[in-house]
């Protein structure tokens, strides 16, 4: 006679040992409030679902203590999202493949109210919820046929494994961030803004991605970016301008708020969190894992410099790619901008789609089919950021900010069907090539315009190069706290400067992408709460001006405002500028030619980073010491040379880690 199913009440070590991790993943989940805890709750709940269908099939028992383990974890975790949810509960129904918009389903984009994310959830947890309770009724109940008991337990075993694992594609892993919240502070700060002055220049901020530092001929570049190139060549050249980091997401934060990424849990690539079953649909779980304190973009309570120009009556508008949330208050037209033409999330994932968004909500613009044919997107992006600018001009008697952030030529690169072929050298060329000429026919739109002039242009890019592109002599690229990775091309124009600057100049002094926040403030002269330069009191901006940089190519990052090279919350390395008479009396006994050939020295400082060769991926570099100046490659340790100036470096570095580790959010004390 073949055994029996059994339902097991005994105290077994195994099935109590998954009992008590069970509710101990609960209360975790509960206590932190961390969407990592999410996940491996989720994770959890798969496994014992296998274990509890392994059991049931091997040993003929379902086991009481683990039913209670998967009860505890998978409750704890619906009722998590229950009370801290982000938004309605629907979310995770908001796909690209439906082609569902924020404008159309509101409960989706984060309206609502408890009972909705209530009903939403349960929604969501149904699946599994009817799966485990059948499961446990019918192992505990008795069958005249136990056939009928085996087929029913077996089936319903299957199911709730399939919904376990189903649930991690599915349930909606938004929730709130859980960290000191900064609107106080920001609303103060804005209501403080005064009104720009009149004839307040416009600002076009252009940011490429993924673009080496010798990708434009201005910098040299095998083929020509005559339209990158008259930035420069009209204005200001950069020679020495850092990203302040080597991946996307974060730079385009430092960027927009003066600040290291570290300061919002922004430190690292942002995924999209709408729920889909196509490919990389796990993409939605990443933010939990690599974001800290649920952030799932950059926090609404950040004071982005559209926010600022906006505050001072500018018409504000961002075209491109964003890659900063998806949803509630991650979303640009929530971050300041009044328009936004573009995709939420990087063109390597799904979904990927252009939308138009204002006040929040956006509908899905060509569809949701965009990841395999990009070939248009420069052509669109172009037309809606020449359009949207035609008619401020022509309609509005305020100044603009337009942020272009092309999404090229981050892979996989795309290029128009007018432009394959055109240079001979490839599709990532042929790119570089289209927006180029795409460029020049903005600039003769804002030329015709007659606000050419009037307009402070400036070009970069967000971090070296990735699959393809030239980083010329340096170091390393992409992700990586090297030269190659964070050099980036500069360019400022501005041809009504009152005399601040000439044309066709350059500058060699260091610079980084937080120190284009208060250098906008400064050349645009926003002021507020009747000062000068105005800036937000309540956090740390960790960006200086450029002026004096821009105006006589002075030193802007010494000892006391050093440029950071940071990855996650820890900092590779510190760079600064020292007077060369200074370190000449550190070192008397020496008489070295870059000591002797100029007037300042960049030294920059590695704690321990690791090797760039691939052959030797288990070595680091420790206690390493360049000086760029003349050493752009860094290629030699000079820290035997230099022992000194390295301690000093090494204790200034640890410093300030201790001061990020003690104040993540950077809030003034």
């Amino acid at each position: 006679m073949k055994k029996p199913i059994e339902f097991d009440r005994s105290k077994k070590v195994f099935p109590l040992i998954l009992m008590v991790l069970g509710i101990g993943i609960m209360l975790a989940q509960l206590i932190t409030r961390l969407n990592f805890v999410a996940v491996l709750s989720v994770g959890y709940c798969c496994i014992l679902s296998a274990v509890i269908m392994l059991s049931l099939i091997a040993k003929k028992k379902v086991y009481l203590p683990m039913l209670i383990g998967y009860a505890f974890s998978f409750g704890g975790l619906t009722l998590f999202h229950i009370i801290f949810g982000a938004d309605a509960g629907f979310g995770a129904f908001s796909n690209g493949l439906a082609g569902w918009s924020s404008a159309e389903h509101t409960l989706s984009a984060g309206e609502g109210n408890f009972f909705l994310r209530l009903a939403g959830n349960i929604l969501l947890s149904l699946p599994v919820i009817v799966s485990f309770v059948l499961l446990a009724v019918f192992a505990k109940k008795s069958f005249k046929k136990e056939s009928l008991k085996k087929a029913l337990c077996s089936l319903f075993s299957v199911l709730l494994v399939a919904s376990s694992v189903a649930s991690v594609l599915f349930m909606n892993m938004r929730t709130k961030p859980v960290t000191k919240r900064l609107w106080d502070g920001q609303d103060e700060y804005l209501k403080g803004v005064d009104k720009a002055k009149e004839g307040s220049p416009n600002v076009l901020f252009i940011m490429m991605d993924d673009l080496g530092y010798g990708d434009v001929s201005l910098n040299g570049a095998l083929w020509q970016t005559p339209n990158i190139d008259s930035i420069g060549e009209n204005g200001i050249n950069f020679e020495n301008f850092y990203s302040s980091y080597s991946v996307c997401s974060p730079a385009r934060f430092a960027a927009l708020t003066g600040r290291y990424p570290y300061r919002g849990y922004a430190d690292n690539v942002i995924y999209p969190t709408i729920s889909t079953v196509a490919p990389f649909a796990q993409t939605r779980v990443f933010n939990s894992i690599e974001m800290g304190n649920n952030a799932d973009g950059m926090l609404g309570d950040e004071v982005t410099i559209a926010e600022v120009f906006q505050a001072a009556g500018y018409n504000t508008g961002l075209f491109g790619k964003w890659h900063l949330g998806d949803y509630g208050e991650y979303l640009p037209t929530n971050q300041g901008f009044d328009y936004f033409y573009g995709s939420h999330h990087v063109n390597d994932m799904t979904p990927f789609y252009h939308v138009k968004e204002t006040e929040g909500e956006y509908t899905i613009v060509h569809g949701v089919d965009e990841l395999k044919d990009q070939s248009k997107a420069t052509k669109w992006i172009h037309d809606e950021i020449t359009d949207w600018i035609t008619e401020t001009v022509t309609e509005s008697k305020e100044p603009f900010f337009a942020v272009y952030t092309s999404p090229w030529p981050h892979a996989p690169v795309f290029v128009g069907d007018d432009f394959k072929g055109s240079t001979g050298m490839g599709t990532y060329v042929d790119c570089v090539n289209e927006f180029d000429s795409y460029l020049g026919e903005l600039f003769n739109t804002l030329d015709e315009l007659g606000v050419l002039e009037d307009t402070i242009i400036v070009f970069t890019s967000d971090n070296g190069p990735a699959l393809e592109g030239s980083v010329n002599d340096l170091r390393g690229g992409k992700y990586l706290a090297y030269e190659g990775g964070q050099k980036v091309p500069f360019m400022l124009r501005w041809d009504n400067n009152n005399g601040i600057f000439a044309s066709g100049e350059t500058r060699k002094q260091s610079a980084t992408l937080v120190d284009l926040f208060p250098t906008l403030i400064s050349l645009c002269e926003i002021t507020g709460s009747e000062k000068e330069n105005y800036l937000p009191s309540d956090r740390v901006i960790d960006g200086v001006s450029m002026l004096p940089l821009i105006e006589n190519d002075g030193v802007i990052h010494t000892e006391e405002h050093p440029i950071l090279h940071m990855k996650r919350k820890d900092i590779k390395a510190i760079q600064y500028t020292v007077a060369t008479e200074d370190v000449k009396k550190q070192y008397t006994d020496y008489e070295y030619p870059v000591l002797n050939d100029n007037d300042y020295i960049t030294f920059k400082y590695f704690d321990r980073v690791q090797n760039d060769n691939s052959a030797f991926f288990d070595k680091y570099r420790k206690n390493w010491l360049h000086i760029l100046t003349d050493d752009v490659g860094e290629n030699y340790n000079r820290s035997g040379v230099y022992p000194g100036t390295a301690a000093e470096m090494h204790e200034r570095l640890d410093e300030i880690q201790k001061s990020f580790e003690s104040n993540p959010r950077g809030l003034m004390k």
